[in-house]
């Protein structure tokens, strides 16, 4: 059934880490498909019917801006990207219209597309939180096994942001908020359109192919 909220969607691109693990520099300047990574990432968020895109940068983000054209984004600047995730959530939050749900985005992962996007907003239901999910241990962050995994992008309804919000702590973005309500969590399976997979380390820049 198609959402018929009125609510836009801001979508949130957490682009600030270092790579470190990668080794290359920021992850967002991963070349892509002729262009960098989170120039990728944040037009499939737009294209796919984002109202808005804040993309929250943090390690080298003179070079990002200088590299990639993100003139159709709002980008802000994480001057403590070093904490971890959450605090580049909990200020592309701040950044976005406070009535608007959020759409919580990656830059390390490539298979984003608009169709996800499209699919992902017309799932959400109002008062809940919305989920990619792939095949089999597709979401790696979120543990093996067999069957979905939920992974990212994820949809934060208006009304939960600040709950969400009031849960995040270091590296660990929305996770403690989703564990601790899993009945506010719809998993929408995307395993057609993406494997779901991060580029976490130097045996994932297959991905980039």
């Amino acid at each position: 059934m198609r959402n018929t909220d009125a609510a836009g969607t801001t979508g949130v691109v957490l682009a600030a880490g270092g790579g470190t693990r990668l080794g290359r520099g920021p992850k967002a300047l991963l070349p892509y498909r002729g262009r960098p990574l989170v120039e990728s990432v944040a037009a499939a968020l737009l294209d796919g019917g984002c109202r808005e895109v804040v993309v929250v940068l943090g390690a080298g983000a003179v070079d990002v801006q200088a590299a990639a054209g993100l003139d159709r984004c709002r980008t802000v600047v994480n001057p403590d990207w070093r904490s971890g995730m959450g605090s580049s959530l909990l200020l592309g939050n701040a950044t976005a219209d406070a009535g608007d749900h959020l759409m919580v985005a990656l830059v390390d992962q490539p298979g984003v597309t608009a169709a996800t996007v499209r699919r992902l907003l017309a799932a959400h239901r109002p008062g809940r939180v919305t989920a990619a999910a792939y095949d089999g241990g597709a979401a790696a962050n979120e543990g093996g096994g067999g069957g979905l995994r939920r992974g990212h992008p994820l949809v934060i309804d208006a009304a939960l942001r600040q709950a969400v919000a009031d849960t995040v702590t270091g590296d660990a973005g929305a996770r403690a908020f989703l564990r601790a309500h899993p009945d506010l969590v719809d998993e929408v399976d995307c395993s057609d359109l993406s494997s779901g997979l991060d580029v976490d380390a130097p045996e994932h820049l297959h991905l980039l192919d």
